[in-house]
Protein backbone atom coordinates (compact mmCIF):
# COMPACT_ATOMS: atom_id res chain seq x y z
CA UNK A 1 0.00 0.00 0.00
CA UNK A 2 1.13 3.00 -1.06
CA UNK A 3 1.70 5.71 1.64
CA UNK A 4 0.38 9.20 1.25
CA UNK A 5 -0.95 12.67 2.80
CA UNK A 6 -4.30 11.44 2.24
CA UNK A 7 -3.73 7.91 3.84
CA UNK A 8 -2.29 9.76 6.75
CA UNK A 9 -4.76 12.40 7.61
CA UNK A 10 -7.33 9.59 7.17
CA UNK A 11 -5.38 7.29 9.96
CA UNK A 12 -5.21 10.30 11.94
CA UNK A 13 -8.70 11.36 11.74
CA UNK A 14 -10.06 7.58 12.98
CA UNK A 15 -6.72 7.59 15.51
CA UNK A 16 -8.58 10.97 16.96
CA UNK A 17 -12.04 9.27 17.15
CA UNK A 18 -10.74 6.16 18.39
CA UNK A 19 -8.56 8.22 21.20
CA UNK A 20 -12.48 9.63 22.07
CA UNK A 21 -13.90 6.29 22.26
CA UNK A 22 -11.77 5.45 24.93
CA UNK A 23 -11.79 8.39 26.82
CA UNK A 24 -15.09 7.98 27.31
CA UNK A 25 -14.97 4.06 27.49
CA UNK A 26 -12.10 4.19 30.82
CA UNK A 27 -15.05 6.58 33.01
CA UNK A 28 -17.54 4.00 33.06
CA UNK A 29 -17.88 2.46 36.51
CA UNK A 30 -14.26 3.55 37.20
CA UNK A 31 -13.74 2.61 40.92
CA UNK A 32 -12.34 4.92 43.70
CA UNK A 33 -8.92 5.11 43.26
CA UNK A 34 -6.59 4.27 46.33
CA UNK A 35 -3.70 1.65 46.61
CA UNK A 36 -5.02 -1.28 47.31
CA UNK A 37 -6.91 -0.72 43.77
CA UNK A 38 -3.74 -0.18 41.81
CA UNK A 39 -2.66 -4.07 42.67
CA UNK A 40 -6.52 -5.64 41.13
CA UNK A 41 -5.90 -6.23 37.05
CA UNK A 42 -9.03 -3.92 36.35
CA UNK A 43 -6.29 -1.40 37.55
CA UNK A 44 -3.99 -2.31 34.45
CA UNK A 45 -6.44 -2.74 32.44
CA UNK A 46 -7.44 0.78 32.40
CA UNK A 47 -4.05 2.36 32.88
CA UNK A 48 -3.09 0.57 29.46
CA UNK A 49 -6.24 1.87 27.62
CA UNK A 50 -5.46 5.15 29.07
CA UNK A 51 -2.25 5.43 27.53
CA UNK A 52 -3.38 4.15 24.23
CA UNK A 53 -6.04 6.92 24.69
CA UNK A 54 -3.16 9.71 24.96
CA UNK A 55 -1.50 8.40 22.12
CA UNK A 56 -4.02 7.79 20.09
CA UNK A 57 -5.61 10.81 20.82
CA UNK A 58 -1.51 12.98 20.29
CA UNK A 59 -1.87 11.98 17.01
CA UNK A 60 -5.27 12.54 16.89
CA UNK A 61 -5.34 16.01 17.05
CA UNK A 62 -1.88 16.19 14.87
CA UNK A 63 -3.52 15.24 11.78
CA UNK A 64 -6.69 17.89 12.59
CA UNK A 65 -4.34 20.61 13.13
CA UNK A 66 -2.15 20.24 9.76
CA UNK A 67 -5.17 19.86 7.94
CA UNK A 68 -6.05 23.15 8.69
CA UNK A 69 -2.72 24.76 9.67
CA UNK A 70 -2.93 27.24 7.43
CA UNK A 71 -6.62 28.82 8.40
CA UNK A 72 -6.22 28.56 12.35
CA UNK A 73 -2.88 30.64 12.07
CA UNK A 74 -0.67 31.95 15.45
CA UNK A 75 -3.75 30.98 17.53
CA UNK A 76 -3.84 27.40 16.49
CA UNK A 77 -0.44 26.60 16.50
CA UNK A 78 -0.13 27.77 20.54
CA UNK A 79 -3.54 25.61 21.30
CA UNK A 80 -1.87 22.70 19.44
CA UNK A 81 1.26 23.06 21.20
CA UNK A 82 -0.12 23.85 24.69
CA UNK A 83 -2.93 20.91 23.77
CA UNK A 84 -0.13 18.47 22.63
CA UNK A 85 1.91 19.34 25.77
CA UNK A 86 -1.39 18.59 28.40
CA UNK A 87 -1.67 14.72 26.94
CA UNK A 88 2.11 14.35 26.82
CA UNK A 89 1.87 15.27 30.42
CA UNK A 90 -1.21 13.07 30.97
CA UNK A 91 0.89 10.60 29.03
CA UNK A 92 3.80 10.20 31.70
CA UNK A 93 1.60 10.09 34.61
CA UNK A 94 -0.50 7.22 33.45
CA UNK A 95 2.89 5.42 32.74
CA UNK A 96 3.88 6.16 36.09
CA UNK A 97 0.63 4.98 37.25
CA UNK A 98 0.87 1.40 35.63
CA UNK A 99 4.83 0.79 35.73
CA UNK A 100 5.77 2.54 39.48
CA UNK A 101 2.66 3.10 41.56
CA UNK A 102 1.53 -1.08 41.73
CA UNK A 103 4.97 -1.32 43.21
CA UNK A 104 4.73 1.20 46.18
CA UNK A 105 1.09 0.06 46.36
CA UNK A 106 2.03 -2.56 49.89
CA UNK A 107 5.53 -0.88 51.19
CA UNK A 108 4.26 3.03 50.81
CA UNK A 109 0.40 2.95 50.49
CA UNK A 110 0.44 6.29 52.10
CA UNK A 111 2.35 7.89 49.08
CA UNK A 112 0.45 6.06 46.13
CA UNK A 113 -2.81 7.90 48.05
CA UNK A 114 -1.35 11.04 48.23
CA UNK A 115 -0.70 10.97 44.44
CA UNK A 116 -4.47 10.12 43.49
CA UNK A 117 -5.65 12.61 45.86
CA UNK A 118 -3.19 15.44 43.59
CA UNK A 119 -4.61 13.82 40.60
CA UNK A 120 -8.34 13.97 41.30
CA UNK A 121 -8.12 17.86 43.56
CA UNK A 122 -8.05 16.21 46.45
CA UNK A 123 -5.96 17.23 49.18
CA UNK A 124 -2.69 14.87 50.53
CA UNK A 125 -1.77 14.62 53.39
CA UNK A 126 2.31 14.43 52.19
CA UNK A 127 4.68 15.33 49.76
CA UNK A 128 4.62 13.40 46.19
CA UNK A 129 8.24 15.18 44.97
CA UNK A 130 8.37 15.70 41.29
CA UNK A 131 5.64 14.36 40.42
CA UNK A 132 3.03 17.10 41.79
CA UNK A 133 4.61 19.23 39.21
CA UNK A 134 4.29 16.26 36.37
CA UNK A 135 0.66 16.07 37.26
CA UNK A 136 -0.26 20.14 37.24
CA UNK A 137 1.03 19.62 33.56
CA UNK A 138 -2.08 18.59 33.05
CA UNK A 139 -3.22 22.41 33.42
CA UNK A 140 -1.91 22.96 29.58
CA UNK A 141 -4.41 20.28 28.40
CA UNK A 142 -6.98 22.21 29.61
CA UNK A 143 -5.59 26.06 28.42
CA UNK A 144 -4.58 24.18 25.35
CA UNK A 145 -7.90 22.57 24.57
CA UNK A 146 -9.58 25.82 25.09
CA UNK A 147 -7.39 27.40 22.52
CA UNK A 148 -6.92 24.79 20.20
CA UNK A 149 -11.13 24.31 19.80
CA UNK A 150 -11.62 28.31 19.28
CA UNK A 151 -8.86 28.11 16.71
CA UNK A 152 -10.87 25.42 14.56
CA UNK A 153 -14.24 26.74 15.60
CA UNK A 154 -12.30 29.52 13.49
CA UNK A 155 -11.12 28.06 10.88
CA UNK A 156 -14.35 26.40 10.21
CA UNK A 157 -12.85 24.16 8.03
CA UNK A 158 -14.29 20.65 10.04
CA UNK A 159 -17.46 20.77 12.09
CA UNK A 160 -17.77 23.97 14.09
CA UNK A 161 -19.96 22.43 16.46
CA UNK A 162 -17.35 19.71 17.53
CA UNK A 163 -14.73 22.63 17.69
CA UNK A 164 -17.19 24.38 20.14
CA UNK A 165 -17.74 21.20 22.14
CA UNK A 166 -13.65 21.04 22.78
CA UNK A 167 -13.37 24.37 24.28
CA UNK A 168 -16.48 24.11 26.34
CA UNK A 169 -15.48 20.62 27.76
CA UNK A 170 -11.77 21.69 28.24
CA UNK A 171 -12.67 24.52 30.03
CA UNK A 172 -15.56 22.92 32.14
CA UNK A 173 -12.56 20.56 33.30
CA UNK A 174 -11.13 23.46 35.69
CA UNK A 175 -14.42 23.39 38.00
CA UNK A 176 -14.17 19.59 38.36
CA UNK A 177 -11.42 20.60 41.51
CA UNK A 178 -14.66 20.95 43.32
CA UNK A 179 -16.58 17.76 42.65
CA UNK A 180 -16.52 14.26 44.32
CA UNK A 181 -13.73 12.12 41.84
CA UNK A 182 -16.36 9.72 40.45
CA UNK A 183 -18.41 13.05 39.40
CA UNK A 184 -15.52 14.84 37.47
CA UNK A 185 -15.27 11.93 35.02
CA UNK A 186 -18.28 13.05 33.61
CA UNK A 187 -16.09 16.15 32.37
CA UNK A 188 -14.35 13.80 30.02
CA UNK A 189 -17.36 12.90 27.88
CA UNK A 190 -17.66 16.39 26.03
CA UNK A 191 -13.79 16.12 25.38
CA UNK A 192 -14.37 12.27 24.17
CA UNK A 193 -17.39 13.52 21.84
CA UNK A 194 -15.68 15.99 20.60
CA UNK A 195 -12.53 14.07 18.97
CA UNK A 196 -14.78 11.35 17.94
CA UNK A 197 -16.67 14.43 15.73
CA UNK A 198 -13.37 16.26 14.86
CA UNK A 199 -11.95 12.82 13.96
CA UNK A 200 -14.83 11.25 12.12
CA UNK A 201 -15.03 14.71 9.80
CA UNK A 202 -11.30 14.70 9.37
CA UNK A 203 -11.64 10.54 7.84
CA UNK A 204 -14.92 11.37 5.61
CA UNK A 205 -13.32 14.73 4.27
CA UNK A 206 -10.25 12.60 3.32
CA UNK A 207 -12.09 9.61 1.66
CA UNK A 208 -14.34 11.81 -0.37
CA UNK A 209 -11.37 13.71 -1.51
CA UNK A 210 -9.53 10.14 -2.50
CA UNK A 211 -12.93 9.13 -4.52
CA UNK A 212 -13.25 12.24 -6.06
CA UNK A 213 -9.84 14.27 -6.97
CA UNK A 214 -11.25 15.90 -9.74
CA UNK A 215 -14.32 17.83 -7.75
CA UNK A 216 -11.85 18.45 -5.23
CA UNK A 217 -9.36 20.02 -7.08
CA UNK A 218 -11.95 22.04 -8.74
CA UNK A 219 -13.38 23.50 -5.65
CA UNK A 220 -9.91 24.48 -3.87
CA UNK A 221 -8.45 26.32 -7.90
CA UNK A 222 -11.32 27.91 -9.29
CA UNK A 223 -8.90 30.02 -11.15
CA UNK A 224 -7.45 26.63 -12.68
CA UNK A 225 -11.07 25.04 -13.40
CA UNK A 226 -11.80 28.05 -15.45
Amino acid sequence: MMITTTTLTRAAGLAAAAGGLLYIAVQINHPHLDAAFTMTTEYAVRETMKILMTVLSLIGITGIYLRQVRQTGALGLIGYVLFGIGYLAILCVQVVGLVVLPTLAASQPGYVNDVFAVATSGTPTGGIGALQTLIQGGLAYIVGGTIFGIALFRANVLPRWAAALLSVGAVATLATSQLPPLTQRLFAIPVGIALIGLGLALWREQRTSRRLPGAVSSQRDPVRAN
